[in-house]
């Protein structure tokens, strides 16, 4: 039997990027399987390069009745839910001087709302037991504290003292709730960010010389 084999998995942001990928992982693992994004052409071209059986969900998590429905199709059409892969998330990056009202509402409204409430409206279809993963890359180390993140890197900051309340809420169901934070990835969150090339592979670069273990990384927070 495959490891999840009669589960039901739900990724959000399920369309590009980490969250496809962990969605065909999921899948050919044997989950049945939702994703969800916003944009229903890459989300139906997601669901087809998946493979069969896939169910897409197409919402924008910063809406909470959009979270309702998405929850109300899955139970309808798989069941109640053994894990939730919580992805989706928008890049975007200034100065602090620079951060607009619309764009700092906008960064907070998907990549720390919209996981809240994706997280929390899940909790009456989740099966005791069930694991929950948020995707949160927090500026816990020298190459996430750079000039022209402040509101992108606050945004996701806030997922982890969710993260760490929810694991003790949910803990007597047997709930596990657990926070990622990948190191530098490609992926179209990138393109979206409004950098140059040359800008975006300099920050790639960066921050991998920082992260644990890469060669030349440094010990020192820049303190």
């Amino acid at each position: 039997m495959k490891r999840f084999e009669n589960k039901v998995a739900v990724v959000t942001g399920g369309n590009s990027g980490i969250g496809l990928a962990t969605a065909k992982r999921l899948h050919e693992e044997g989950a049945r399987l939702a994703i969800v994004g916003r944009n229903t052409h890459t989300l139906e071209e997601a669901a087809r390069t998946i493979g069969d059986e896939v169910l897409a969900v197409q919402v924008d998590v910063a809406k909470l009745s959009e979270i309702d429905r998405l929850y109300q199709t899955v139970t309808r059409e798989l069941g109640r839910i053994d894990v939730l892969f919580v992805n989706a998330g928008v890049g975007k990056f200034a100065a602090l001087i620079d951060t607009s009202e619309s764009l700092y509402d906008e960064l907070f409204a998907i990549n720390t709302k919209g996981a809240y409430f994706t997280l929390t409206k899940a909790i009456p279809s989740l099966n005791d037991g069930a694991s929950i993963i948020l995707i949160a890359l927090a500026p816990i180390t020298p190459p996430w504290r750079r000039p022209g993140t402040s509101a992108y890197s606050a945004a996701k900051a806030a997922l982890r003292a969710v993260t760490q309340t929810a694991a003790v809420e949910l803990a007597p169901r047997g709930i596990r709730v657990n926070v990622v934070s990948p190191g530098p990835i490609l992926t179209p969150i990138y393109q979206q960010a409004g950098l140059s090339p040359e800008k975006m592979q300099e920050r790639l670069a960066r921050a991998a010389r920082g992260a644990p273990g890469s060669v030349g990384a440094s010990s020192s927070d820049g303190r």
